[in-house]
């Protein structure tokens, strides 16, 4: 059956699955995004200029100018939200690739617990002691005998 013709097919639900397709789709819109970031810039260069430049009679020299400043600030607002937005697409693609990998950690990690799990339930045969030393010879390291520091060296090498 043709996607196109399913009810359920929803276009961007195969990019979503894979972190790739999202990432190269939000590539594009973030592309589309400074282009028209790049073209708000001029906008807002050639409107400060023309702005500016509008003097009516009996203005003061500053008057243009603050006349001006309420249209550059708009402008300026829709450029650092155009900034924050193209931030937020490589944050998102990058978040995304990054959940797809906690997904395939989380998996690998419950199965090494579910192994450690099972490892702790059913432990291995203990393994006998060994032998006591015999009474006649004395162990060199028996574990209890040796020096606790090495203040205690001085008495033993004597």
């Amino acid at each position: 059956m043709n996607s196109n013709n399913d009810p359920n097919h929803a276009p961007l639900r195969d990019v979503a699955q894979s972190p790739e397709a999202t990432a190269r789709y939000l590539a594009d819109v973030q592309r589309v995004l400074l282009d028209i970031g790049n073209n708000l810039e001029t906008l807002a260069i050639e409107t400060r200029v023309h702005l500016r430049k509008t003097h009516v009679e009996g203005d003061r020299w500053y008057h243009a100018r603050l006349r001006a400043m309420p249209v550059e600030k708009a402008l300026g607002n829709v450029l650092k939200n155009l900034n924050n937005l193209t931030e937020g697409l490589e944050k998102s693609a990058y978040k995304r690739r990054a959940h797809d990998e906690a997904v395939v950690n989380t998996a690998r990690g419950r199965k090494e617990k579910e192994l450690e799990r099972q490892r702790k339930k059913s432990p291995q045969q203990i393994q006998a002691a060994p032998n006591p030393p015999q009474q006649g010879t004395q162990s060199q390291n028996s574990g209890y005998g040796g020096p606790t520091s090495i203040y205690d060296l001085g008495r033993e090498s004597a």
